[in-house]
């Protein structure tokens, strides 16, 4: 990978997004992060944000920053990434069942009120919303994406990082990635 690519770590909330940015900075690759967002219970190694990637459009100054890094980016700010950069997307995905299980016990350790809609709903919701993410990421013009699914990661983690090291042209090294995996955060298992 060269030094003026920017790896984009985006998905739905709650599906390894930071995950997939603590094996990218174990595996060698710089991430640009300024840990504001301190690690919690719900995320106990970390967010790996920065907080600028949440003032997008308005404030895109930072990526000549992020070139030759990773950065995570929400999903629904990925459309506000500037055309002229070249940007290589590892796009999180996870059962939904899991992600709606595991955003609604982040909501109540937080004192939040889950939302009246039925899980059926909301999983439709969350359906819909990533083919939008997808979408976006598919029309702009300086985008490569691998999707990866956290599920296969916690399975089977060394074909799948074995793709991302390959994605990124040999720039991580799966075997410390590896060291990432932790079954034991692997706590909302829908079966």
């Amino acid at each position: 990978m060269d030094n003026e690519t920017i790896v984009i770590v985006s998905g739905l909330p709650r599906s390894g997004t930071s995950m997939m940015m603590e094996m990218l900075a174990k595996g060698g690759l710089d991430v640009l992060t300024d840990d504001i967002r301190e690690a919690d219970e719900d995320n106990p190694k970390g967010y790996y944000e920065y907080e600028r990637v949440k003032k997008l459009p308005d404030d895109t100054e930072w990526l000549e920053d992020a070139k030759g890094k990773a950065v995570k980016v929400l999903g629904e700010l990925i459309k506000f990434l500037p055309e002229g950069y070249r940007y290589k997307v590892v796009f999180m995905e996870r059962e939904l069942d899991e992600v709606i299980e595991s955003q609604e016990k982040m909501l109540k350790r937080k004192g939040m009120d889950e939302d009246e809609l039925s899980k059926a709903e909301l999983k439709q919701i969350l359906k819909d919303y990533k083919r939008i993410l997808k979408d976006n990421i598919k029309s702009h013009p300086d985008m490569d994406v691998i999707y990866l699914s956290y599920n296969d990661i916690m399975s089977y983690p060394e074909p799948v990082l074995e793709s991302v090291s390959a994605f990124l042209d040999g720039a991580v090294n799966v075997k410390d990635m590896l060291a990432v995996v932790d079954d034991e955060l692997y706590r909302n298992r829908v079966d």
